[in-house]
């Protein structure tokens, strides 16, 4: 096997867990649990920029690993801290993409990286590099969650003083 084929199916693993994610309502449970201020339209835009780069990283793997392991590390991140860790905090309650997270996210990191650095594709400080990476691009989308509230980044002018 090739990193490529290891990124590609990561591309699909994605895919599936954003559909378990929206089929048990991760916008409510995020909002709930998370206090993440997500609305749909957030989900929905978030998610296509996810399988872009999801693309795009399959069609780079074998000229660009770190790419790859980029979106792997990223997938590594969404399990641990958008679905474990917050159901170990909320005591047991579910929390929607966690059993992809377990049973297709884990095994096509594991893969991903036994992959790279059997074929000579990456070493292990591509691989946390990568992690890095990737932990950068899933904070993305949450500081601006975020950010989108504040004064500065309103696009509607007050009204103005009489």
């Amino acid at each position: 096997m090739t990193l490529t084929t290891a990124a590609w199916l990561a591309m699909a693993a994605y895919s599936l867990h954003i559909m378990e994610e929206f089929s048990f309502d991760w916008r409510n449970w995020a909002r709930d649990v998370i206090k993440l201020p997500v609305e749909w339209p957030d989900f929905y835009i978030t998610n296509a920029v996810v399988v872009s780069v999801g693309i795009a990283q399959a069609m780079l793997a074998s000229t660009m690993p770190l790419v790859s392991l980029t979106f792997t590390g990223l997938m590594l991140i969404n399990a641990l801290f958008f679905h474990f860790m917050p159901m170990i905090v909320a005591k047991g309650r579910y929390s929607p993409g966690a059993f992809t997270a377990l049973v297709l996210f884990l095994p096509s990191i594991a893969f991903s990286w036994s992959t790279a650095l059997s074929s000579g594709a990456a070493d292990i400080g591509t691989i946390t590099l990568g992690v890095v990476l990737g932990a950068v691009l899933m904070a993305y989308p949450v500081v601006m969650l975020r950010l989108r509230s504040r004064p500065y980044f309103q696009q509607i002018k007050p009204a103005a003083a009489h």
